[in-house]
């Protein structure tokens, strides 16, 4: 199979939010390395390596745009040149601080307030870059149609690749898989405990990473600093 390419924010590496990030998920997209995850307060070391599976092979981020393969023709070199001009166009900007609350089943880094600079830049990046993405497999639309989504978040997906775009976005750093229901209380306490005092979301560039085979981690090919900044 081809590989897969995805749009997404990541904290600067070294930063005390990748660092958060790459311990509760026991991998670092950055470095392409995985670590070990320190123990969460309340949590048993096998519950957290367990519930951590999921998200982990996606690496700590938010999605901009989401996992695609490239169209016939479309090179890396192609996708690279595309997302730094876009890049080059937008400047950084705040936008707004996070804290872990659950979505549904599953527990994320969100905004404490809905950022509409933030939903806008989002919108932009998935329809500027949208020419580079091969349609979807009927694997992949009957695996995305399992997912109950709505009649909108259908034609979403059927147009874009993905069903939780424009004004389906929430913006999102995921940090655990389905948890059980009585134990998502408990996850919560930790993983606040957890956080430091690094909170603010500083939209500061654009990272695309490669998924080499549908196996392996996601790893980062190159972090685009937006405003034309390294």
């Amino acid at each position: 199979m081809s590989p897969r390419y995805a749009l997404y924010f990541t904290p600067p590496p070294g930063s005390e939010l990748a660092g958060l990030g790459a311990a509760v998920l026991g991998y670092d997209c950055h470095s392409g390395e995985f670590v070990a995850q320190p123990p969460l307060r309340g949590i048993d070391p096998e519950e957290l390596r367990t519930h951590t599976a999921e998200p982990r092979r996606y690496g700590f981020h938010g999605t901009l745009k989401a996992p695609f393969s490239l169209k016939e023709g479309a090179s890396l070199d192609d996708l690279k040149n595309a997302v730094r001009d876009f890049a080059s166009d937008h400047r950084a900007f705040a936008a707004g601080t996070l804290s872990p609350r659950p979505l549904g089943r599953f527990i994320a880094l969100t905004l404490d307030m809905p950022s509409v600079e933030l939903s806008l830049f989002a919108a932009e990046c998935v329809a500027a870059l949208d020419g580079f993405r091969a349609p979807l497999s009927e694997r992949d639309l009957q695996r995305r149609e399992a997912a109950n989504l709505s009649a909108r978040q259908r034609n979403l997906l059927m147009r874009w690749g993905y069903p939780y775009v424009f004004d389906q976005f929430r913006f999102h750093m995921t940090l655990t898989g389905p948890l059980p229901q009585e134990r998502v209380g408990a996850w919560l306490e930790s993983l606040e405990h957890r956080m430091g005092e690094e909170r603010t979301l500083l939209m500061d560039s654009i990272t695309l990473l490669e998924q080499a085979g549908p196996d392996e981690p996601f790893r980062v090919v190159s972090r685009i600093g937006l405003g034309g900044q390294e």
